[in-house]
């Protein structure tokens, strides 16, 4: 009886601990979306990247037992860190250009593209499933333009540059990983890269800045560690292919958040990509997780 408690708390606590990273990164996006309007890219990843990895370090600190934020990849984080930069760049201009709920859609086709590549870059077997998921979520991208992925506007493209950006970086994260267990350097040197990125642009594109948007880009930082950090806690209390499905929670809040503060109603036919794209994924980790199909551990996003 004490070890089914103990069980049911650990399934509480990591469903209720995704729940929280789902609002977190999406009160993040948002933030993102109201700096987008009047902002250039740079002025707010300077600062937030520079808060993140100074978060980093000192939780690091704080350990009982600190590893420090050394990599034995150097060259893999490397590519992660410029992936990074540019697809957060990406990214912060999709939000600019499309509505908040729309993006949704692409960012949920970073797993299914990582899950596509990692036979030929990681070495790992590609199932037919993962064909058919991509293929799926593809279909699912088609409804947001009826006549076909030629009636994507500049928005899209800019969309599916940061969805690929995306996809290599995960996917040198699934590298470093498999390697190194330090998940503090993965967060440190993508958001020192893009800090220091961003801080050389920063002259150019300057824009003088109130309390107010400056609050907001602290609290942009705020949230975004603090998704990352509450994700660390959901993958050790419930695996990943439990995980991973509820991470699809984030639909609803930029649903919600898209209407309450953009004033954005999508129609049917997004509705509908998004469960195409849902459904791919959760179709993915079903497969992923039958018994006898191996798979490696890999460290949260």
């Amino acid at each position: 009886m004490i070890a089914l408690g103990s069980a049911r708390a650990g399934i509480a606590l990591g469903v209720g601990l995704t729940v929280l990273y789902t609002a977190l990164i999406s009160g993040a996006d948002a933030i993102t979306k109201l700096f987008a309007a009047s902002y250039a890219a740079p002025q707010l990843f300077a600062l937030s990247g520079g808060i993140v990895a100074l978060l980093a370090v000192t939780v690091d600190r704080a350990a009982p037992a600190p590893r420090g934020i050394g990599t034995r990849c150097p060259g893999a984080m490397a590519v992660r860190s410029i992936a990074t930069v540019l697809g957060a760049g990406a990214f912060f201009y999709a939000f600019r250009l499309l509505p908040f709920a729309e993006v949704f859609l692409f960012i949920a086709m970073i797993p299914l593209f990582t899950a596509l590549l990692s036979g030929p870059v990681l070495g790992e077997a590609v199932r037919p499933q993962a064909w058919g998921a991509v293929t799926l979520g593809m279909i699912g991208l088609l409804f947001l333009a009826p006549g076909g992925f030629g009636s994507f506007g500049l928005g899209h493209a800019v969309a599916l540059a940061a969805v690929l950006l995306g996809t290599v970086s995960m996917m040198a994260s699934r590298y470093i990983g498999l390697r190194d267990g330090n998940l503090l350097a993965q967060v440190f040197w993508p958001n020192l890269a893009l800090a220091a990125a961003s801080a050389l642009a920063l002259p150019f594109v300057w824009a003088p800045m109130g309390a107010a948007d400056l609050g907001l880009a602290v609290a942009y930082a705020g949230l975004l560690f603090g998704a990352r950090w509450v994700l660390v806690g959901a993958f050790r209390a419930l695996p990943a292919y439990v995980i991973t499905p509820l991470m699809n929670l984030q639909f609803l809040w930029m649903v919600g958040i898209g209407a309450a503060v953009f004033g954005e109603v999508p129609g049917t036919a997004l509705y509908i990509g998004a469960a195409l794209v849902i459904a791919a994924g959760a179709w993915l980790i079903w497969d992923q997780a039958q018994p006898g199909v191996w798979r490696k551990v890999v460290p949260a996003e």
